[in-house]
């Protein structure tokens, strides 16, 4: 009760600084998702509503439609004018929960007496929305009434919203149809709308469709912004067929092709994820052969996977390679290498190596130094453990508490009490 009288009198002072004017957004959500009596509890926190803070609720709140309905009307009477900010995000929690009825009034409201119409974006969400939940009708409903109802025009994106609709409820002819009527109307199709198709049509099985598709589009002079073959390889990964994805890319290698990086690097991190980093590893040497000119994100799914597998001579050399191609060492990037050779007791190495980083990388973060010290410390190497918890109070990371409790307890059982009764006086410090 105390706790809760000393949250409430600090939130009705003025909130000067960040941490006060978010610590009052996470009270306020609390209230909103979990206060039966909502209303009168927001009352009694006397704090200045302006918009940016009513949407940041909201947007906390959105998986309890029906008590953001209620914030949202209750902020109206401390506000003016609602903007469209906090309306967008309101309506686009009563999408997601089917509330249609209660989205279209406020919409209605907002529209007559506040002069708001419905974005593009917002517009083109509640189709999709729609379309999840197989109400087909009132999406092409809404698509139709965007030029005259909410003076939005039916632009690529807009089109591409309704063809999701009409793919999520398997209506394949209509949205063929669909396309075919975008080009009719002087646009072009944009790569959302190829991958769309073919990830439909790819997740139904429908294979030969989807090629047949492409073909047929870029006869008519309309070819996607990628290759056809890569939007197959990310249909099939998007439908959950890893072997039939690594199939067309075996063959595009066979025939000295390679996919685009963005497919290429989608294809590792499935792989990957499916444990098969071997395969991974050959295709990024046959690729890299052909020509292939890999991101820092090729190198952030490979990395990573290759040193938990205990390739520690393939993780080195793919570090390298990303130095040789202008990537400075981030923190996610060696620290996977340092844990691989501490789980196979290459401590010495991985200590020498850490120090390399620091000086050729980005300066390591808190993460790291906590797995570092684990690491150690599971070795019974307690004075390294130490010695890198120090470094990391000054640099200025504040260590978690487990970290000093295992360091200390680990010193004091080898012997050395000096160092441990230095820890806890970081420790003692810290805390204040």
């Amino acid at each position: 009760m105390l706790r809760s009288f000393l949250l409430l009198r600090h939130l009705t002072t003025t909130t000067t600084t960040k941490d006060d004017y978010f610590s009052a957004i996470h009270h306020m959500t609390n209230t909103v998702r979990r206060d039966h009596f909502m209303e009168r509890t927001l009352n009694k926190l006397r704090i200045p509503i302006d918009s940016d803070l009513v949407f940041r609720v909201l947007r906390a709140s959105s998986s309890s439609s029906t008590e953001s309905l209620r914030f949202f009307n209750w902020a109206r009477t401390r506000t003016r004018h609602p903007t469209s900010l906090e309306t967008e995000e309101l309506v686009k929690t009563l999408a997601r929960s089917k509330k249609y009825e209660s989205m279209w009034k406020i919409l209605d409201s907002m529209k007559t007496h506040h002069a708001l119409t419905l974005p593009e974006s917002t517009l083109c969400f509640i189709i999709q929305e729609y379309g999840k939940h197989a109400l087909i009708d009132q999406a092409v409903e809404l698509f139709n009434r965007a030029p005259n109802t909410f003076n939005c025009f039916q632009s690529v994106q807009v089109y591409n919203a309704l063809l999701f609709s009409l793919c999520e409820t398997k209506l394949f002819h209509g949205a063929y149809a669909l396309v075919r009527r975008l080009i009719r109307k002087g646009m072009a199709p944009n790569k959302m709308t190829y991958s769309i198709l073919v990830n439909a049509w790819c997740s139904n099985g429908k294979m030969k469709e989807a090629q047949l598709f492409l073909e047929e589009m870029s006869e008519k002079g309309f070819n996607p912004p990628v290759r056809g073959r890569d939007l197959l390889v990310e249909g099939l990964l998007h439908a959950g067929y890893i072997e039939g994805a690594k199939d067309m890319v075996r063959m595009m290698v066979k025939e000295n092709c390679v996919p685009e990086v963005s497919t290429f690097n989608a294809l590792l991190e499935a792989i990957c994820k499916s444990g098969e980093v071997e395969f991974c590893i050959a295709l990024y040497w046959e690729a890299t052969g052909l020509g292939l000119c890999p991101d820092i994100n090729t190198y952030k799914v490979l990395i990573p996977a290759v040193s938990k597998i205990g390739r520690m001579d393939d993780a080195f050399r793919l570090l390298h390679n990303s130095i040789e191609d202008g990537h400075r060492p981030f923190p996610s990037l060696y620290a996977p290498i340092v844990k691989g050779m501490c789980r196979k007791g290459q401590f010495d190495d991985a200590f020498c190596f850490f120090g390399e980083m620091k000086v050729k990388g980005h300066p390591p973060n808190r993460p790291v130094y906590t797995m570092l010290i684990t690491m150690a410390g599971r070795e019974g190497r307690f004075v390294e453990a130490a010695n890198y918890l120090i470094e990391m109070t000054e640099v200025g990371l504040v260590p978690i508490s487990r970290c000093f409790d295992f360091v200390t307890d680990g010193l004091k059982n080898c012997g050395k009490h000096d160092l441990a009764k230095r820890i806890e006086q970081i420790e003692v410090s810290l805390e204040g």
